[in-house]
């Protein structure tokens, strides 16, 4: 083989290679969905929201916190949670809402009220048959912002 047929036997191999680095890249890329492709994308997000704010509502310790929220603050504080869970969980949306801490500030979330939320949450995520993997991984998203949202010991 002559030198300049080297150089391009060891250019077609390199791009070979190449190439099938990218298509595996691409092709487990593509087998791997986010939480929130596997979730069920933002209709699903939006389902389970609307079942944790009405459990949330609607429990007799917690229910205190929604008391005197206007019909439009009632909407932002859903499409604010449905943004931020979808944000968390991989998909397209974009939380535009306070940080955690200023936005629960001052309101005295406890321990307690914090793990009765995330009961409500799991039995949210068992009603729409979440399987455990996803839950785990919801509930690793959400479990970020405890510091920040809990007040008392």
């Amino acid at each position: 083989m002559t030198k300049r047929h080297l150089s391009k036997f060891f250019l077609n191999t390199v791009f070979a290679l190449v190439f099938f680095a990218v298509g595996a890249v691409v092709s487990t890329s593509a087998q791997e969905k986010s939480l929130y492709e596997r979730l069920g994308g933002y209709d699903a997000i939006a389902a389970v929201t609307d079942d944790l704010i009405g459990r949330l509502v609607n429990d007799k310790k917690l229910g205190r916190y929604f008391i005197g929220l206007s019909t439009d603050s009632k909407k932002k504080l859903r499409q604010h949670l449905v943004n931020f869970l979808c944000a968390a969980t991989g998909g397209p949306c974009v939380y535009t809402g306070r940080d955690m801490k200023t936005s629960h500030a001052g309101l005295g979330i406890s321990e307690e009220d914090w793990e009765i939320t995330v009961k409500h949450l799991k039995d949210t995520l068992n009603k729409f048959k979440v399987p455990d993997k996803e839950q785990s991984e919801v509930l690793a998203a959400v479990g970020g912002t405890k510091k920040d949202i809990v007040e008392k010991q």
